[in-house]
């Protein structure tokens, strides 16, 4: 897979796990994931097409904002929390050692994330997004070690929560499309 489609498809993805589904970052990315199953060469391309018709359907929903709200905001309990900590440590508790480890590794590497949010930096999206950087700046084995040690490790715990959610029909088709993404990653 060219590293720069690999990239393109991680931002994509990624600001779809990050940022609210009406805010000004995702609003122009949102024809790239509507038609994400034509950027790559999907392993199941039929699973992946009927996702973005699930999709094409959901993106008008006026509660989308809300589903994302309770998703990834959290308003009680939040059914598929999308911080790696949660399901690595021991406490399941929001920065945890498996975070202050990415932390470091992003220190190690010199990566900043900047998104004007106080969040903890294993959340899903932004380790995506992340990943897309390293990718853009030709730092492949690093990109790879971002995904191998630090994401995969956790993720499909997570996006079988999500795909599991009873809360929105969206963030259950994204969170396949997902997997089938860090399935194709996990063989490079």
């Amino acid at each position: 897979m060219d590293k720069l489609v690999c990239a393109t498809v991680a931002k994509v993805l990624g600001a779809f796990f990050y940022y609210s589904p009406n805010s000004q970052i995702v609003q122009p990315l949102i024809n790239p994931l509507l038609h994400i199953d034509k950027l790559i060469d999907w392993q199941n391309r039929s699973l992946i097409s009927l996702q973005c018709q699930t999709l094409m359907t959901e993106i008008s929903n006026t509660d989308l904002d809300y589903q994302f709200s309770l998703l990834f905001e959290g308003q009680g309990d939040m059914p598929a929390p999308p911080w790696g900590s949660v399901y690595l440590d021991q406490e399941q508790l929001l920065m945890g050692e498996s975070q202050e480890r990415y932390r470091q590794f992003l220190q190690q590497h010199g990566i900043t994330l900047n998104t004007g949010m106080n969040e903890p930096e294993d959340q899903f999206g932004l380790m995506l997004m992340a990943f897309a950087l390293l990718l853009e700046k030709n730092q492949i084995s690093i990109a790879k070690q971002l995904i191998n040690e630090h994401l995969l490790t956790w993720s499909s715990n997570y996006l079988e929560c999500l795909k599991n959610n009873d809360i929105s029909q969206f963030y259950q088709s994204l969170a396949v499309i997902a997997q089938q993404y860090l399935l194709m990653l996990s063989t490079l």
